[in-house]
């Protein structure tokens, strides 16, 4: 009944009539987001950031989540249409939705693709309401030692999940640990690594790296591509935007079955949309009567990957909201939010701030309803976005961050420094280096520290206290694993392989 009455509660803030306007544009901006290739999400909630400094945090928050899930609809699009994934997640998509597309059916593929997103993206809030509750009062048990090797085992997830070599991961990881230390340390008061710059004393601000690592270099990423002459073909949708008696048929059991998967994955720390993704387009591949159709236009391999990815942006919101844990890029880029309007995700969010969280989770709801409304009637307008001329995206881009970055502090070096991490953004993709965990480890580096500092003093300075209980335990040999496995597991396979 509390939560039947917190639902209540919820829909009462989210469907008042400026947090509806909010969602509305959340999702919409999301789906645009999501049709051009390059930018993605996390590079929008950045460059949206500075703007929402005079809105209400409800609002805020409810437009940024909509941009976030949104986002995960409009990565179809061009998936399907230009074989270039709008967002990572929507990578798996590309391979059967754009031989759908060759063969004339792209219409019921981007069909497919919203309807799957908006079931599985219902049954992922379900799962959020669900467990939401029930894992915050787990965590109340969390004292400092504990939470400071929660974030130990959230930072190991997202290495050790990072695509390349897991080492790349951790090198990304702890450039952010030291970028997190810069300023005056809170329990001493002294100067760490200013270097004498007066503007460094209070810290390097979460939402310049941001943008740089994500904004700008993608522009720098995107005229890369275009230079090397990779730009796609775009194919015009062709037949019905609905699906044939056959095609659904096949389709809802993928639907379900990626719905899981998706919700499962999202709530595992550094896992995110792409992982999803993959585990059922292997799940699909494995359970269907015809595999070898796969990669020539099987609807199973975009019903099943498309429902995964939304359900886990629900299920990414259970750690966020809960613990205070982001899974990944976008959802650190949240969490700053939150802490920018001086609200700390965690155990006591529900207690504390009610109305914002509940009608948080309850915009979802209305945004997936007014997603599902956008993507299928409205396809056609969405895809002549891809007509936008490079020579007015890209500028455009540059300058609202810019704008954006100089409006924090009115600080010439917030603009050098810039420039600087979205080229640093530019190198890591080239060398496969995941930007991730770099502003993972930038957004939980205080508290991570806080914590460790607190359990030390309670237990008279010692170490041992890190590892007292089963929880700390636990959560020390899982990120044990999470960063030994992927590091020891392909020498472990070419040990046991036979000689020849």
């Amino acid at each position: 009944m509390d939560v039947f009455g917190s639902l209540l509660s919820g829909f009462l803030v989210s469907l008042q009539p400026a947090n509806l306007g909010y969602t509305l544009l959340g999702v919409f901006l999301g789906t645009v987001i999501g049709i051009l290739p390059g930018i993605g999400p996390s590079a929008t909630i950045a460059l949206l950031l500075p703007i929402t400094y005079g809105m209400s945090p409800t609002s805020a928050l409810i437009m940024l989540a909509g941009i976030f899930y949104g986002a995960r609809y409009g990565g179809s699009t061009t998936s399907i249409l230009i074989r270039t994934p709008g967002e990572a997640s929507s990578m798996m998509t590309s391979i059967d939705g754009y031989q759908m597309a060759l063969k004339g059916r792209g219409g019921a593929a981007l069909a497919v693709a919203a309807i799957g997103s908006f079931i599985a993206g219902t049954m992922g809030l379900v799962g959020l309401i669900l467990f939401a509750v029930p894992l915050t009062d787990f965590a109340l048990r969390f004292g400092p030692a504990e939470y400071f090797m929660l974030m130990v085992f959230a930072m190991s997830s997202l290495v050790a999940m990072s695509s390349g070599s897991p080492l790349k991961g951790i090198a990304s990881a702890l450039l952010g640990l030291m970028i997190a230390t810069i300023g005056i340390d809170q329990q001493s008061g002294r100067q760490r690594f200013t270097m004498g710059v007066l503007e460094f004393q209070d810290g390097i601000d979460v939402i310049v790296v941001i943008v740089g690592l994500f904004a700008l270099s993608e522009v720098l990423r995107s005229i890369g591509e275009i230079a090397a002459g990779r730009a796609p073909e775009i194919i015009r949708i062709k037949g019905s935007l609905w699906l044939t008696a056959e095609e659904w048929r096949r389709s809802v059991g993928p639907i379900w079955r990626g719905g899981l998967v998706g919700f499962i994955v999202g709530i595992l720390p550094g896992a995110g949309g792409a992982i999803s993704a993959i585990m059922s387009y292997t799940v699909e591949k494995r359970l269907s009567p015809r595999p070898e159709e796969f990669g020539k236009g099987a609807i199973e391999g975009v019903a099943g990957p498309e429902a995964a990815n939304n359900a886990d942006t629900a299920g990414a919101m259970v750690p966020l909201l809960t613990l205070g844990l982001p899974g990944g890029g976008t959802t650190a880029i949240l969490l700053s939010a939150f802490v920018m309007f001086g609200i700390q995700p965690g155990p006591f969010l529900f207690r504390d701030h009610p109305d914002l969280v509940w009608g948080l989770i309850t915009s979802m709801f209305i945004g997936n309803v007014l997603l599902l409304i956008l993507n299928l009637p409205l396809v056609g307008l969405f895809v002549r976005l891809l007509y936008i001329p490079n020579g007015i995206l890209f500028p455009l881009i540059v300058a609202v961050s810019v704008v954006g970055v100089y409006a924090l502090d009115g600080s010439v070096l917030d603009l050098y420094l810039l420039l600087l991490f979205g080229v640093i953004g530019y190198v890591f993709d080239k060398v496969g280096i995941p930007v991730a965990p770099l502003v993972l480890a930038l957004v939980l580096g205080t508290p991570m520290e806080k914590s460790f500092r607190q359990a030390l003093t309670l237990s008279d300075g010692d170490p041992s206290v890190l590892l007292r209980g089963p929880i700390c335990i636990s959560l020390f040999a899982m990120a044990v694993l999470m960063v030994a496995v992927p590091l020891v597991g392909p020498h472990l396979r070419r040990w046991k392989k036979p000689r020849a």
